[in-house]
């Protein structure tokens, strides 16, 4: 008897250890991330991003859900637009272009806080504001991508994660729009 009892102990601690140990991503509610990923370019991205990201892995709602997205698209807009603004004070050859990728990147915060603030009583009007960086986008695209300085390459990875993270973004606050299906599931 002693040893059943020993061995359902060792089997129950091996069941919940599983469950313990999982991965964040395995625990976290996909309703809403799946919700969000489903109007994106790039899913699998999506699918990494938003549930390795605290904020958006534990988000209780389609709105939330979305604020921490774009939330996460200003944080990195912020980087950017520093990063920008820095090289074009260091170094002269490359001034010109980075004032005008800063200029984009401040355009791109404007839109993203703009998205943020309308979220949740024009989330068709957050949407667009989204969207519209877009434009700025390609604008610093077509200012850097030739370039072959490390500044230049650098920019340009910052530029691709950041049309990324507004593809998430335009996916979050499209999700809080969808009036009919996602009424549910809002918070």
């Amino acid at each position: 008897m002693a040893s059943y009892s020993g061995c359902f102990f060792v089997v129950t601690l091996a069941v919940l250890s599983q469950f313990l140990l999982a991965p964040a991503s395995a625990l976290v509610n996909r309703e809403f991330i799946d919700a969000n990923c489903q109007r994106v370019k790039n899913k699998q991205f999506c699918i990494q991003t938003l549930t390795t990201y605290p904020p958006t892995a534990a988000a209780t709602g389609l709105l939330p859900l979305a604020e921490s997205v774009v939330g996460l698209a200003i944080s990195h807009c912020e980087k950017t637009a520093g990063f920008a603004a820095e090289t074009a004070k260091k170094d002269a050859t490359l001034k010109t272009q980075f004032n005008e990728c800063h200029d984009a990147y401040v355009g791109i915060l404007a839109s993203l806080k703009s998205a943020l603030l309308e979220l949740k009583d024009s989330p068709d009007t957050a949407n667009y504001d989204v969207m519209v960086s877009g434009d700025e986008i390609r604008r610093v695209k077509g200012l850097v991508e030739k370039n072959t300085d490390t500044a230049s390459k650098t920019l340009m990875e910052m530029t691709l994660q950041m049309e990324k993270l507004l593809d998430l973004a335009a996916g979050a606050t499209d999700a809080v729009d969808d009036d009919d299906e996602n009424l549910h599931r809002r918070a």
